[in-house]
């Protein structure tokens, strides 16, 4: 089995309202985001799926949420947009990109700091 992943960010506001302390109130932060996926092949390439198309997925959808306030937005209306939440959209969002490939998408991280992050796996 071979473990691929891609490293992106993107920079977003927002804040969490049922949370009592400091992250109740807005503020930003550079969101960190990592995925990984498994494949069980190499093509005549050598390569199990292209990192070029990977990331290219990963800035596609993180486009619609960088230099946003993450509460603003839709996906966000009802659920607050804590880490946890992030990266279970963002799972979801990138999934059906690789249903028809060898690439199977296995987890998505999302650090909101250097020392501090998630990591959603279905």
């Amino acid at each position: 089995m071979y473990q691929l992943f891609v490293e992106e960010h993107f920079d977003a506001a927002h804040y969490l309202p049922e949370y009592h302390g400091k992250c109740e109130r807005l503020h930003g932060h550079r969101f960190k985001v990592v995925i990984r996926a498994e494949a069980s092949t190499v093509g005549t390439d050598g390569m199990a799926y292209d990192f070029a198309e990977m990331k290219r997925h990963v800035r596609e959808e993180l486009a619609l949420v960088d230099h946003c306030c993450l509460n603003e937005l839709d996906e966000f209306a009802v659920t607050p947009p804590s880490s946890e939440n992030i990266a279970a959209w963002l799972f979801g969002r990138l999934q059906p990109r690789f249903a028809d490939s060898p690439l199977r998408l296995s987890a998505v991280e999302v650090w909101e700091s250097p020392t501090a992050g998630v990591v959603y796996t279905p």
